[in-house]
């Protein structure tokens, strides 16, 4: 089990994300717009390097659901491999068994 702090960490990232995302994706327009004059770019790009470095989607990691353990993990699931294992065994996942041939 990844350590608690990690844990809590990810989920306030998470909701900072989400928080910022539209002003992100906005300002992001106005950056790539080619109609935009230059200093109108500048002034996107300086309020988007105002914006909190955690609210970037690119520094999200992947975390395990249930024990955010931050390697292993299967985007499908959302789980680890460890607890995906696990579940699959006892049937917890619909359509999910193991392989035997």
């Amino acid at each position: 089990m990844a350590r608690l702090c990690k844990i809590e960490k990810d989920k306030r990232q998470r909701i900072l994300v989400k928080k910022n995302k539209a002003k992100r994706d906005e300002l992001r327009e106005k950056i790539r717009d080619k109609n935009l004059s230059f200093e109108e770019k500048m002034i996107a790009q300086r309020k988007m390097q105002s914006l909190p470095k955690d609210s970037n989607r690119v520094r999200l990691r992947n975390r395990c659901l249930i024990t955010g353990r931050s390697r292993g993990v299967y985007r499908k699931f959302g789980l680890g491999r460890n607890k995906l294992r696990e579940l699959a065994m006892v049937g917890f996942i619909p359509g999910l068994r193991k392989a035997s041939w």
